[in-house]
């Protein structure tokens, strides 16, 4: 089976796609936040592999076509933002101090873990850069010698947590600034977070929009100063 696979450039793909569709389908059905597409395709995909004993390599030889999108995905963003400019340009202090605090909250909720559960230096960086996409991440992780895949995977449950999660906090502590709402959640839980944003509005989404590139680049300064910390 994995040598079928494994010469087939299109199975990666298409049980990708097709366990993406399945999500989408149930999230419409039940309506409700758990339910998050992207989680029940990784369900499904890991499922599948499993139960046809295809190991992972032969499944990514052609999955792989689909991380090439994740770079323009992410740039393309860019739309809502450029839609909300002026309400970027008037608010761009308080925008600029809300992203700064996003992500000093999550190194320093990073270091806090790393000393409480005893990380090793290894384990404390690949984990700095869970808030941000994974195309920078990725990098970000590498650069500082951690593990890599552990750096997506735990990028990948941020963005989920945040995407699932995300409304019933801010309605919780009763955040109710559509600006607000999109710099936390942006800052908090990239791309994944912000497909959740762009369903509370344009400006949530512009905002978080704004947040994930922002908060990457710093993140990038910022995860290399706190690399020498612990």
């Amino acid at each position: 089976m994995n040598e079928f696979i494994a010469e087939s450039a299109f199975f990666g793909v298409s049980i990708s796609l097709l366990a993406y569709y399945i999500g989408t389908k149930i999230k419409k059905r039940f309506k409700s936040a758990v339910f998050n597409p992207l989680l029940i395709t990784i369900v499904l995909v890991i499922a599948t592999l499993l139960a046809l004993r295809v190991d992972y390599d032969s499944y990514y030889s052609g999955a792989k076509y689909l991380s090439y999108l994740l770079i323009p995905a992410t740039v393309s963003l860019a739309v809502p933002l450029y839609q909300q400019w002026q309400l970027l340009k008037t608010n761009a202090l308080a925008l600029m101090l809300g992203i700064i605090s996003g992500m000093l909250t999550s190194l320093v909720a990073v270091l806090a873990f790393a000393v409480i559960l005893g990380f090793d230096h290894k384990d404390y960086v690949t984990l700095l850069p869970k808030s941000i996409t994974t195309a920078i991440g990725m990098g970000i992780s590498k650069e500082l010698g951690g593990y890599v895949a552990i750096t997506v995977a735990a990028i990948v449950i941020t963005g989920i947590l945040g995407n699932v999660i995300a409304e019933t906090l801010l309605k919780f502590f009763k955040i109710t600034n559509p600006i607000a709402k999109g710099i936390a959640i942006g800052s908090a839980s990239h791309a994944m977070g912000t497909a959740k944003a762009m369903e509370l509005g344009e400006i949530e989404g512009a905002m978080s929009s704004l947040s994930i590139v922002v908060s990457g680049i710093l993140t990038v300064v910022g995860a290399t100063v706190f690399s020498y910390i612990y």
